[in-house]
């Protein structure tokens, strides 16, 4: 496996064998995962290497979420809409057991910051099942890696898209 890195134009690009898995924007802290499966080992697929005969949509939900502030053990910086964490629904003995493909969307401009609360759309890639976990008023926790950096909570399930 060849890991390499390079900063062009203010962005350090993060690669495994020539394929670019992570970005992050040196001016803003703001970062994209471009491969999940790169990041945790918990996770059974890409986003990106996800084909089609699994995938039968998204399912859609709105939510509260709550970014863990610098000093309780969350992000350094905040991120931006269009992010996409590891989703964990459960833990067994305090390790998880399963993470989940989700996109965290906000309609307003800026960042995401550590320690606000806000209310977001999350997009869950239907790939595995896990809607027995989807209702309103369940809790959730967010992730990067093994780093629980947020907390979210069901207020409403939206319709599913193809």
């Amino acid at each position: 496996m060849l890991v390499s890195k390079k900063i062009a134009d203010n962005v350090l690009h993060l690669c495994i064998n020539e394929k670019l898995i992570y970005k992050r924007w040196l001016n803003t802290g703001a970062s994209k995962v471009f491969d999940i499966i790169a990041y945790d080992k918990y996770t059974n697929a890409s986003h990106q290497d996800i084909e089609y005969e699994s995938y039968r949509g998204l399912l859609c939900v709105r939510a509260m979420l709550k970014l863990k502030s610098t000093e309780e053990g969350g992000r350094k910086t905040g991120f931006s809409s269009g992010y996409r964490p590891n989703h964990v629904f459960e833990y067994l003995n305090g390790r998880l057991l399963q993470t989940y493909i989700g996109e965290i969307l906000f309609e307003y401009d800026g960042l995401f910051m550590p320690g606000d609360v806000n209310e977001v759309i999350v997009r869950f890639i239907l790939n595995q099942r896990f809607d027995h976990y989807i209702n309103v008023g369940r809790n959730w926790w967010i992730h990067e890696a093994g780093l629980q950096i947020g907390e979210a909570e069901i207020i409403e399930i939206l319709p599913s898209t193809k």
